[in-house]
């Protein structure tokens, strides 16, 4: 049963990552990359961290924290900041090479 669920854990941590992926890209490859490398930007989740630190707010905290380890395990898997001509073209790379 433990197997089972850490599967489907990981299978829709998959599915989830493709939908973000359609979603940011449906105004287009520049628009897509804008908000993917804003979203992903380091300085975004230290801010929001950070902001939610001096308002005493634990879940802008945790929002920060979360975004932080997302945006990393993103890049450890090769998944750089967009170029705006395609997805797959990312500052770390082409994705699939």
């Amino acid at each position: 049963m433990k197997t089972l669920i850490k599967l489907e854990g990981l299978a829709l941590f998959g599915l989830s990552i493709f939908l973000f992926s359609q979603l940011g890209y449906q105004g287009g490859t520049r628009l897509g990359a804008v908000v993917y490398n804003l979203v992903h930007h380091h300085a975004l989740s230290l801010g929001l961290y950070i902001l939610g630190f001096f308002l005493g707010l634990p879940l802008l905290q945790l929002a920060g924290v979360i975004l932080l380890g997302h945006s990393n395990l993103d890049r450890a898997l090769g998944y750089g900041l967009k170029h705006s001509d395609s997805f797959q073209n990312t500052h770390l790379g082409v994705i699939g090479k």
